[in-house]
């Protein structure tokens, strides 16, 4: 049943390289080639400013129990820098489309956000995460703008059939007979040490501060509005996730009652919600390797289930538009960068800098 059921940086290398980076575009005076300002990178001509990148480094260093190493920090820019061009691609789509957020819609969002916290609760949060009411709402209009983007590109344009729908159950017709409680989960995982094969890799956790940390920056994202599936593609340290959203398909009770302290979380849940942080631990060894957020996508009691039954119906209909819907999100976001003007002035510097060791 799961296994049909399942939807499912690098540190450069040389501190003599990395001094030389640093000292061509990581302190005061660094300049891009087409201007004045501190210009690390153009997309389509529109710049990113040294100012934009240590806005974000700050904030994500800000908590951390030790300064990164210069390695770590030219790592964490470049991570950053990178995720700024790929956030001002999508941008430019949306606005060649006339789809950026309206302020109307920005506020909105941001009046939804408040309303879970009182005044005190939401200064404090404000000034704990080093932002403004002007950066979360600058927040929420790209988050506001992605979700357009993608539901009038990608979303709106997939069509999951009965007969799909039929021919996927009457494959598997068995494994949707249940013995147990099945818990169709989603996560975010960030690990301590160096990256595995086909993790993510940006900002990698190298000790367990480092990933309590990182972990804790990612769940306040999801709180800030960010959806799940995109947190977990991007950032997720699960092998598969930039393929399938974090989602893990369906998991045994029995499996989940393992480790009782996650058990404990999600058998709180709702549907949709997720758990905060939480230890991550291999259930043979016990070992702890990091952390998780878990989300809940449904439950599925114990028994047989037949096609006619409208949960049936509606979790095939979901797989296969979630496995459809990454997969052509994958394909678009690279389009896009493909199609896309990049001059990413801050990675050229540093492999000049190697060139000339």
């Amino acid at each position: 049943m799961e296994a049909i059921l399942k939807s499912t940086t690098r540190t450069l290398g040389g501190v003599a390289l990395l001094l030389a980076a640093l000292a061509l575009c990581v302190v005061p005076g660094c300049k891009g080639r087409q201007g004045g300002e501190d210009v690390l990178a153009r997309v389509n001509g529109r710049k990113i400013t040294r100012t934009d990148v240590d806005k974000y480094y700050r904030s994500q260093i800000e908590s951390a129990n030790q300064q990164p190493s210069e390695e770590q920090a030219l790592s964490l820019k470049l991570s950053i820098l990178r995720e700024l061009i790929d956030n001002e691609i999508m941008m430019q789509r949306a606005e060649k489309l006339g789809l950026l957020a309206t302020d109307e819609e920005v506020d909105a969002k941001l009046n939804e956000f408040k309303a879970q916290y009182t005044k005190e609760e939401f200064e404090r949060l404000l000034a704990e995460r080093k932002l403004t009411v002007d950066d979360l709402k600058r927040e929420f209009r790209r988050t506001v703008t992605t979700d357009k983007l993608i539901n009038k590109e990608i979303s709106s344009k997939i069509n999951i059939s009965d007969k799909d729908i039929a021919d996927y159950y009457n494959a598997h017709k068995a494994e949707f007979n249940l013995i147990e409680p099945q818990y169709r989960l989603a996560q975010v995982v960030v690990t301590v040490g160096p990256a595995a094969q086909g993790q993510n890799v940006a900002n990698k956790a190298q000790s367990e501060p480092e990933a309590r940390k990182k972990i804790q920056q990612l769940y306040n994202r999801l709180e800030s509005g960010e959806d799940f599936a995109t947190v977990a593609m991007k950032y997720s340290e699960q092998p598969d996730a930039q393929s399938t959203g974090g989602d893990i398909g369906m998991v045994p009770e029995s499996a989940l009652q393992r480790d009782k302290l996650t058990f404990e979380a999600i058998s709180r849940l709702k549907p949709g919600q997720y758990t905060q942080p939480l230890p991550a631990t291999d259930p043979q060894s016990r070992q702890s390797f990091g952390y998780r957020i878990i989300k809940l996508i449904s439950k599925e009691p114990a028994g047989q289930r037949e096609l006619n039954d409208p949960r049936v119906q509606q979790f095939v209909r979901d797989q296969l538009r979630t496995s459809r819907e990454q997969l052509i999100k994958s394909a678009y976001y690279e389009s896009l960068h493909n199609n896309a003007s990049i001059e990413n002035y801050l990675a050229d510097q540093i492999l000049k800098s190697q060139g000339s060791k």
